[in-house]
């Protein structure tokens, strides 16, 4: 199966400039958890995610309209691409713990995103007889990966 069977496009995307709050009602409308953020281009630069969004506001003192998205920071991005095969999408999630992918064409530019949850959807229970492209024991070994946690950074220990 190929990632752009069951990608969604359009992805909603937003600029380094956007500010905080036009962000949250991006997230908000489109039910989503991720923003791709793209140059003037379309190019995929970074990402953000609702929880970068709440750090943000809940540790500064400013307003989410005062705060850019380049100042919260951008992820390094973990892409796919249209034609690549779901299960190699699956193995990219699982290696960098991410629960979204943003699909772009050679040059970039964003075509579109895949989740896990597009990804469960499609995923079917194995049964005699029945040929399956994608199966619940593909998912489970992403989804426990992605849940992993590390260690707490002593940091945030004494903070609490």
């Amino acid at each position: 199966m190929k990632v752009k069977n069951i990608m969604q496009s359009p992805a909603v995307s937003c600029k380094e400039d956007t500010n905080l709050a036009k962000a949250v009602d991006l997230l908000w409308s489109c039910d989503c958890g991720v923003l791709p953020v793209v140059d003037a281009s379309g190019k995929v630069i970074g990402i953000i995610t609702d929880r970068d969004i709440c750090v943000a506001v809940g540790s500064r003192n400013r307003p989410p309209a005062d705060l850019l998205v380049r100042q919260v920071g951008l992820h390094e991005v973990v892409t796919c691409k249209p034609e690549d095969d779901v299960l190699s999408a699956l193995e990219a999630m699982k290696v960098h713990q991410v629960r979204r992918l943003p699909v772009v064409d050679e040059a970039g530019i964003l075509k579109g995103i895949l989740s896990v949850n597009d990804i469960i959807r499609r995923a079917e229970q194995v049964l005699p007889g029945k040929t399956t492209e994608l199966t619940y024991s593909d998912i489970m070994p992403v989804l426990k990966a992605i849940s992993e946690r590390g260690p707490i950074p002593q940091a945030r220990l004494a903070a609490a």
